[in-house]
């Protein structure tokens, strides 16, 4: 007999819609015919309700619903879906057995703390053998003030990418509520300093952390999905990301993290997984999309039920299937409206632009729509252009205007001409001025290139220069997992050293790569702790090492306090010089408004042969009042350029030469060094300077 009066509901929302007297329940099951809804009280095993849902009644279309009298917020809930007479269990993966979690849920129970799962709240935690997730029915009701998505233009922007617990995790932190979003709020002040305008975090939406048994080989630590490239459910904001996990209360933590970036002026973009989840293959658990109708909502062979792998990790979304269309724009809405976040970036975003059977579609209508929708009309849209089975869509990738993209070429191109490869002088010069090449052919501007040098995927920017080979062992899969290829230079010695020589020239590599990332066209991003010298160790997979191999170690900043000063420095002058941010390539085109010219160490001579090391590059713009000369040597020894003439009264100043130690390396504006020899500057061996030109001093 039930606790509660039940009416038919509505199909409309999908999820849980709190009204005033009771809440509506909507779920999509095309081929389910047989549907319960469970509710359950907070620490409560058992359900205290159950609901068979009448398909003549509860249902409309293939959606089932029912609405609720009486019923509260703060309830959790799951669904039991069954089809008699299955026709093919592999291809309908129904469970009777199992309480799904609803894909519209806005919070789950269930996991409170990091690496701890409970049966029950309150119990002792046990390790991770079944799924005790539930869904819970939250209220949307937030003081948000007049805080909205900052609207940062995308040319504006300079982005950081950060992990939510590896950021605060480390007692060096000393903040009052490590590895949490309110302890990511206690480091506004410090990233406000730095310069950044937008924060990218890894993926915040609830995971799984304890997916894996494996150990570490070396110390036998239990090892981590730390990552969290691995979905539950993407409507959630991670439990125990929040310093109070309990009770949906994660969803409120989130919230207030937001509005005091916004305060400060930060935007808060996303890393969103929508290529897959933590489903897995055939031998995977059943937790959600697989029981509630796993034909519809993965990518499977029609006849064995086999997942199709795009993804590389077990399974693959279909995400242009017009039901899973309809949830990835409901859900980016809902991050934007409801949670405020001014962004996202999306993980393997080539697979989002393949059709129901994995082909590559020309015009992927799940992008085109994501493009179009007119509620995302001024969100950052972020595409990592390719995918885990092969296809690379750098420069390619479907965008009506309006996705930028990770521009791994551009990564590639830097480390490359840095580490003193031939033939990379010409790649330079095209990175540096916005990447046309990918770019202006496809209707796209220079700040639709994303650029970078360095990612969580991959070497640390101190272990580009410190570590020629990745030193993945400790991740328990022989070093086989990470990428091979890093186009990293270890400056002569693997690992640490106690040459100052080498450590000398690591530190002025790490300077290089930093002012090509800064100082290109298009949007740089930089990898959290790279401004003050963070190291993995060598390795360059670090996705499961949830310790200090992962977490930033924020005693170097004082010890490396020098490079800090160097990437604080540096941002500032490429706010201060808008001749950095164009926002567009007519802008540096012939008689643009930005004059770019090239040159070798003689004027007008560059030198684009194979085995040139070496390029300088003038920007120079009247309406702006900018006259720039940056010097990128790769060469192994120093070389003398001839400097371009300026106009009447103004002088060549030094602002940037990497040659040069703290704190002459990169000077404060304003204060910018005046050179005697107007004619020619000298560029140390594997050094980058930057000239400005200023009036001279009366």
């Amino acid at each position: 007999m039930s606790n509660y009066l039940t009416e038919r509901g509505s199909p409309y929302p999908f999820g849980p819609t709190v009204r005033r007297s009771g809440i509506n329940f909507a779920v999509f099951s095309k081929h389910a015919t047989s549907v319960k809804l469970l509710l359950f009280e907070s620490g409560k095993k058992e359900p205290l309700e159950e609901y068979r849902l009448n398909p003549c009644y509860n249902k409309t279309g293939d959606v089932w619903h029912i609405f609720i009298k009486g019923l509260n917020p703060g309830i959790r809930y799951g669904y039991v879906m069954d089809m008699l007479l299955n026709p093919n269990p592999n291809i309908h993966r129904f469970d009777n057995t199992k309480v799904l979690v609803d894909p519209y849920a806005i919070a789950m129970s269930g996991s409170p703390k990091w690496g701890e799962i409970y049966v029950r709240e309150g119990e002792i935690p046990i390790p991770h053998s079944k799924n005790v997730r539930r869904s819970i029915v939250i209220e949307h009701d937030f003081d948000w003030g007049f805080n909205q998505p900052l609207n940062i233009p995308l040319s504006e922007t300079i982005i950081y990418e950060a992990h939510v617990r590896g950021f605060t995790r480390h007692p060096s932190s000393k903040t009052n509520h490590p590895g949490t979003f309110n302890g990511l709020v206690e480091k506004i002040p410090y990233l406000k300093d730095l310069g950044v305008t937008a924060v990218e975090l890894m993926p915040v939406n609830e995971f799984d952390e304890m997916e894996t048994d494996r150990s570490n080989p070396r110390t036998g630590e239990r090892l981590y999905n730390y990552w969290g490239y691995s979905t539950l459910s993407f409507f959630t904001p991670k439990a125990s990301y929040a310093s109070n996990g309990r009770n949906g209360e994660q969803v409120r933590e989130f919230k207030e993290m937001v509005k005091s970036f916004h305060d400060a002026g930060i935007e808060v973009i996303l890393d969103v997984v929508f290529n897959h989840t933590s489903e897995g293959n055939e031998a995977g658990p059943t937790i959600s999309f697989k029981g509630l109708d796993n034909e519809i909502y993965y990518i499977i062979d029609p006849v064995s039920g086999a997942y199709h792998n795009y993804s590389g990790c077990g399974n693959t979304l279909n995400c242009n299937h017009p039901v899973l269309r309809n949830m990835i724009v409901d859900c980016l809405r809902y991050w934007v409206t409801e949670m405020h976040v001014d962004g996202f970036r999306f993980d393997l975003a080539s697979i989002l632009g393949r059709g129901r059977h994995g082909e590559v579609l020309a015009n992927p209508p799940l992008l085109e729509r994501i493009a179009a929708d007119p509620v995302l009309a001024d969100t950052k849209l972020i595409a990592e252009a390719w995918d885990a089975a092969g296809l690379y869509q750098v420069g390619t990738f479907p965008n009506w205007g309006r996705w930028a993209e990770w521009n791994g070429k551009f990564r590639d191109d830097i480390r490359r001409f840095v580490r003193g490869e031939p033939n990379m002088v010409s790649a330079l010069a095209t990175r540096l001025t916005g990447s046309a090449d990918l770019y202006k052919g496809s209707g796209r501007s220079p700040y639709h290139s994303i650029n970078f040098v360095t990612s969580h995927d991959g070497f640390t920017l101190n272990d580009l220069v410190s570590y020629n080979q990745k030193h993945n062992l400790e991740n328990a899969e022989n070093n086989c997992d990470g990428a091979n290829d890093n186009y990293a230079w270890n400056c002569g010695a693997e690992g640490t050293t106690d040459s100052q020589d080498i450590n000398t020239l690591r530190k002025r590599q790490m300077k290089n790569l930093a002012t090509l990332l800064i100082l290109s066209h298009g949007v740089p991003m930089i990898l959290s702790g790279d401004e003050f010298g963070k190291t993995q160790k060598g390795n360059n997979n670090a996705y499961c090492q949830d310790n200090e191999i992962s977490w930033i170690d924020w005693n170097l900043l004082e010890k490396n306090c020098g490079t800090h000063r160097f990437f604080r420095e540096l941002i500032r002058f490429r706010k201060r010089h808008e001749i950095f941010r164009p926002t567009g390539f007519e802008n540096h085109d012939g008689d643009g408004m930005i004059q770019i010219s090239w040159h070798g160490t003689k004027l007008n001579k560059p030198d684009w042969s194979s085995e040139s090391r070496s390029i300088a590059m003038r920007l120079k713009s009247k309406e702006l009042n900018d006259d720039i000369f940056l010097i990128a040597n790769s060469f192994w020894k120093p070389l003398k350029y001839e400097l371009p003439h300026l106009d009447k009264g103004k002088r060549w100043y030094r602002f940037l030469d990497t040659m040069f130690e703290t704190p002459y390396d990169i000077i404060e504006s304003g204060k910018e060094f005046f050179i005697n020899d107007q004619l020619h500057y000298r560029a140390g061996a594997r050094s980058v300077v930057v000239l400005v030109s200023k009036q001279e001093k009366e």
